[in-house]
């Protein structure tokens, strides 16, 4: 038994017709029979007697027709509640830079087009929110990488450099006045990493790849998930590390800390907005991400 066999019955009852309930349900007749037919043999009752001047419903067909009316009747509610709450709400899924530096500005932003939205935002590393995207969790995601997935869509909308960040103590200051942080002189300092799975942690790799360190070269002294705390702990003189110039404006604002280029060569990555691709997105959705992809044009505002 199907809800379209139900909603072609309850069209026949309601319309006292075959071909008047196919004009209502813009099928065709002989669909409209096949679905009656269809009940008929799968219930092993007559429903419906139809004759060349009427159509009359048996009382078996009059108890279906009282059920299938509550039936179609909760997934018409069903259906409306879901398409109130896509209009409202975008589940959202952030990794940490994003969460903590992107959103500040982009929402208030998109707000004041779309005051009526509001977000469910979920904040977990790069790839806890791929995962969550492909579970059907969020709608939208903004992360530190692309995905692997196939079945995802990676858009960049964000340019973001990479920079070593140190205490704001005499030494740094010294190497600042110089001109910059010698690979040697970096390498020679403690230092601090993000978790396996964030964006930003990949990105770091990549470039101590690129300049031939291993990190087994490198004096790890603390693995931390939390952006904040990694610049907290820098700044209070535990070590160095490599994060995003977005997250590291703030304290090197207030000298709280010092940032440098890194030595033998810039690193960039982009954030990426991610969407399932192929999946249904409501307008709304839509709408938000196309915002996304334009907001801060070419590169970092």
């Amino acid at each position: 038994m199907e809800l379209k066999q139900l909603q072609s019955f309850v069209a026949v009852v309601d319309c006292r017709s075959f071909t008047r309930a196919a004009e209502k349900l813009y099928i065709s007749q002989p669909t409209i029979s096949a679905h009656i037919r269809a009940l008929e043999e799968e219930l092993r009752t007559r429903l419906i007697v139809r004759t060349t001047k009427s159509v009359q419903v048996t009382v078996r067909g009059r108890e279906l027709y009282e059920c299938a009316g509550g039936m179609l009747a909760l997934r018409d509610r069903l259906l409306e509640r879901w398409e109130e709450g896509d209009r409202e709400i975008i589940r959202l899924g952030s990794s940490t830079i994003p969460s903590a530096y992107i959103l500040p500005e982009l929402l208030p932003a998109y707000r004041r087009e779309r005051p009526d939205v509001r977000f469910d935002i979920h904040q977990s590393d790069s790839q806890g929110v791929i995962e969550g995207l492909i579970r059907g969790a969020f709608q939208v995601g903004l992360v530190g990488m692309p995905s692997r997935e196939p079945s995802v869509e990676s858009v960049p909308f964000y340019r973001d450099a990479m920079v070593l960040i140190t205490p704001a103590t005499p030494y740094f200051r010294t190497l600042r006045d110089r001109g910059g942080v010698t690979l040697a002189e970096m390498l020679a300092q403690p230092m601090i990493l993000r978790e396996q799975g964030s964006g930003s942690k990949k990105c770091a790799e990549a470039y101590l790849e690129r300049m031939g360190v291993a990190e087994s070269d490198l004096q790890v002294t603390a693995r931390l998930n939390d952006q904040e705390s990694i610049k907290n702990l820098v700044a209070g003189g535990m070590g160095v590390s490599i994060i995003s110039a977005k997250a590291a404006q703030d304290f090197a604002r207030e000298g709280r800390l010092l940032t440098f280029p890194l030595p033998g060569g810039g690193a960039e990555r982009s954030l990426y907005v991610v969407y399932r691709s192929g999946d249904y997105l409501d307008k709304q959705a839509r709408h938000f991400i196309r915002f996304v992809e334009t907001y801060y044009g070419a590169g970092p505002a």
